[in-house]
């Protein structure tokens, strides 16, 4: 199975790559982490926010692997604890099906997009920047890995 991370939003800070890279590379081949970068519609011309979210909606969905379960990250979605996230990630093993968690642009994602979602999920009622979302996925997936595995990574 294969975790592919479609964040929209290119040229991140190096400590971004960096911290992303080191728990990306953790985790297993059988559970591996693949970042896709989207490209970030420009807000030029006097494009309005829906028309930006337009945009991206359609390379996002161009992006998407087919047949993958769709996790879309959004401020309304569910708020898992780790230990969910790893029951999760344990029932996405034995199903053997690709896992696409998407992190939107700037204004947000287009309504299709999270229609289109097996799963909303929150990271974090709080706004958060997106190289910082980049980073805590990545950290939480190989924590939920961990704790499958008993792995002494993460600690009750």
């Amino acid at each position: 199975m294969k975790i592919h991370l479609l964040a929209v939003g290119t040229k991140m800070p190096g400590w971004v790559d960096e911290a992303y890279n080191e728990y990306a590379k953790r985790l297993p081949r059988e559970c591996c982490l693949q970042l896709t970068e989207i490209k970030p519609e420009k807000r030029v011309g006097g494009k309005t926010a829906p028309q930006v979210m337009e945009a991206e909606k359609t390379r996002i969905l161009a992006a998407l692997p087919p047949s993958a379960y769709l996790v879309v990250l959004d401020e309304r979605g569910e708020n898992w604890t780790t230990a969910r996230l790893s029951e999760n990630l344990k029932t996405w093993l034995g199903n053997g099906r690709d896992v696409a968690v998407v992190i939107g642009g700037a204004d947000g994602l287009d309504p299709a997009v999270k229609q289109k979602a097996d799963r909303l999920l929150q990271l974090s009622a709080m706004t958060l920047p997106h190289g910082m979302v980049r980073v805590l996925l990545a950290e939480q997936m190989y924590r939920a890995w961990s704790l499958l595995n008993n792995h002494p990574y993460h600690r009750e």
